[in-house]
């Protein structure tokens, strides 16, 4: 994914952790946005498409896995980078594999750079065309 003009929408429920990673992405050339709620990001992504979506796993009101799938039913191009330092997101992973949706999930605590190249990995595997849609799905 080319940071110019991405939008991407970071989700943790820890404010401090979702502003820091919005700043670090803005500074490397997205549109970033930070949100420490997944019911505002949801809503935020029936209003304004995200590129890609950052979140935490564990939250209150939705999982980040949860977030994912809708998010990703609403805009099926949207990359999807997920992260967490609780162990027992695997049966999390499994339940939502069951019913068609893959993710990975990096360990916390995940450094900036791992972000930003999962992103760039996740758009050199599918790219999207000049309209915004994936070019091979």
């Amino acid at each position: 994914m080319e940071p110019s003009g991405s939008l991407v929408y970071v989700v943790d429920d820890r404010t401090v952790i979702a502003e820091t990673l919005a700043t670090i992405l803005n500074q490397a050339g997205f549109r970033a946005m930070a949100f420490d709620d997944p019911t505002i990001a949801l809503s935020a992504a029936s209003i304004k498409r995200p590129d890609a979506l950052i979140s935490d796993v564990i939250m209150p009101r939705m999982t980040g896995i949860d977030l994912a799938i809708r998010v990703r039913n609403a805009h099926r191009q949207c990359r999807v980078v997920l992260y967490s330092g609780q162990t027992h997101t695997a049966d999390l992973l499994e339940r939502a594999k069951n019913e068609g949706h893959e993710f990975e999930i990096l360990a916390k605590p995940v450094h900036p750079d791992q972000i930003l190249e999962r992103l760039r990995d996740l758009a050199n595997a599918n790219p999207l065309s000049a309209d915004g849609q994936s070019s091979g799905a």
